[in-house]
């Protein structure tokens, strides 16, 4: 679901961050490590692209939980020695978070964690539960007393009112009742768990440093660390180490995988290798089939940093037109800048991004970007690059248009407020004022994944933003016809 301060309408004053796609959330695992805690803030450091609102880790020293939940980023808090020296013990889990559902309040930042009657149970989660309000109205009418506005919480209630023995039975019946997306962490006082939604929509990877088994979001944070990558955690598969070692259940019935096309779009680090793929290699791909699909007569190929610069590589490879950085980033400007008047609002873009005048001024040139979400962003670029000298300026998307939200972990808008569900695209090429403009096909993402294309009655990935057509039913927005933004406001007032 999205957030309020997501909402702003194409005529709002400009919010450089609210024209972007939000990635999801990052968590991070470690079982019987001495350095638990600080190996899990270095590997929250490399997830950090995953989400920069709030972080938290839960340390188990063998008698108690220990647990450190802070607003900001990492390294706020946890570069900090003495933070780490109040999370002992050998295993921990680890979060890093977007609001996708929920309000920007430490009550939500993750791990959770619960007493319950077998003992502590601490999770995290990447992804959304496309039922979670449900759940949770459920829960609530049984007499669950919620501390959180997360959707994330509704398993913790779930675990606890099991009446199964064992406890990765309660825990595998929690997520029986659960739909939607999701990449779990959890951390007791013997085991340390991982687990993904049935279509594998959500990743999460397992490691091993030292002899220790590590779970993460992406191989990003186990090479920051030097741990070894092992494999994948399957789609619907659960995994427990415990000092009995490895152990697998696989608890829903076999289905193909479909894991999401922004991971490799987008939401990844360039660096990652996700589902066997190197998302640096197919994100060059995309520009490369880009190139193929939208040639354009232009003297020079420049990236919109930092997302679009795989891509644009690989377009100006297969064009064979020089790569050219033609604007510069300002990486020292971040979410809360301080902006005190309404004319600095309006040029929020100038902030984070500045035009490289030596390299556009006078030549016809190709911007390349991931993509468009509302478009606020793009028309600012381009006339940026007009006001640097840019003869011509030709746009390329490297993904097709967005015309669906997202109901999986990515906080997108409202359908009324994407302008590709709301513009042909003619009236997106005018909108942002670019001479010309193309998008990548839905088949030309596939081609670059290596496939032959899509297949229509049994997609290899979840497209939904692009084709509508949504994996896994979406049980919360259609209760009563609710919009998101109304599930958002009752969620909060449960």
């Amino acid at each position: 679901m999205t957030t309020a301060e997501t909402r702003n309408s194409p005529g709002d004053a400009f919010d450089p961050n609210a024209d972007r796609l939000r990635e999801e959330c990052g968590v991070f695992g470690i079982y019987g490590h001495p350095d638990a805690a600080a190996i899990t803030a270095l590997g929250l450091h490399a997830l950090q692209h995953r989400g920069q609102e709030a972080a938290g880790i839960v340390a188990f020293d063998g008698k108690r939980f220990h647990s450190e939940r802070r607003l900001g980023l990492v390294g706020d808090t946890f570069s900090r020695r003495d933070v780490i020296d109040r999370l002992p013990g050998t295993s921990a889990i680890g979060h890093v978070r977007y609001s996708t559902t929920g309000e920007t309040i430490l009550r939500n930042v993750q791990p959770l964690f619960a007493e319950l009657n077998a003992g502590g149970f601490a999770i995290g989660h990447n992804g959304n539960l496309t039922n979670g309000l449900t759940l949770r109205r459920e829960l609530v009418r049984e007499g669950a007393m919620m501390q959180s506005t997360t959707d994330t919480e509704v398993i913790l209630h779930l675990v606890a009112k099991s009446t199964r023995n064992r406890f990765v039975d309660r825990f595998i019946e929690g997520l029986r009742q659960l739909e939607g997306a999701y990449a779990f962490v959890g951390l007791t006082n013997k085991k340390l768990i991982g687990a993904r939604d049935p279509l594998g929509i959500r990743p999460l990877v397992i490691g091993k440093l030292d002899g220790c088994p590590i779970l993460a979001s992406e191989t990003c944070a186990l090479d920051i660390i030097g741990a070894k990558y092992v494999r994948d955690v399957e789609n619907g598969e659960v995994v427990i180490f415990d000092e009995d070692g490895a152990h697998s259940h696989k608890p829903f019935p076999p289905m193909a995988a479909r894991p999401c096309v922004f991971e490799y779009i987008y939401f990844s680090r360039p660096d990652s290798i996700v589902g066997g793929r190197h998302v640096y290699d197919v994100r060059k791909a995309m520009g490369a089939e880009l190139a193929r699909e939208a040639p354009a007569k232009a003297d020079v190929i420049v990236p919109v940093p930092d997302s679009g610069v795989p891509a644009a590589v690989g377009f100006a490879q297969e064009a064979g037109i020089p790569f050219e950085l033609g604007i510069i980033r300002n990486h020292y400007v971040g979410r809360t800048f301080i902006q005190p008047t309404q004319a600095i609002r309006d040029q929020g873009v100038r902030m984070k991004h500045s035009a490289n005048r030596a390299v556009v001024g006078g030549k016809r040139i190709v911007l390349v970007d991931d993509s468009i979400v509302r478009g606020t962003t793009s028309r600012k670029i381009v006339q940026m690059m007009r006001d640097a000298g840019a003869t011509e300026v030709h746009f390329r998307i490297a993904s097709p248009p967005i015309t669906h939200p997202d109901y999986y972990g990515i906080d997108t808008p409202e359908r009324d407020k994407l302008l590709a569900a709301t513009h042909d695209l003619e009236g997106m090429r005018k909108f942002i004022g670019a001479d010309s403009l193309a998008f990548l096909s839905v088949d030309g993402i596939y081609r670059a994944m290596g496939e032959k294309g899509r297949n229509a009655e049994r997609p290899q990935f979840t497209d939904h933003c692009f084709t509508g057509d949504y994996p896994t039913p979406l049980t919360d927005q259609a209760a009563k016809g609710s919009s998101p933004q109304q599930l958002s406001l009752l969620s909060e007032a449960v």
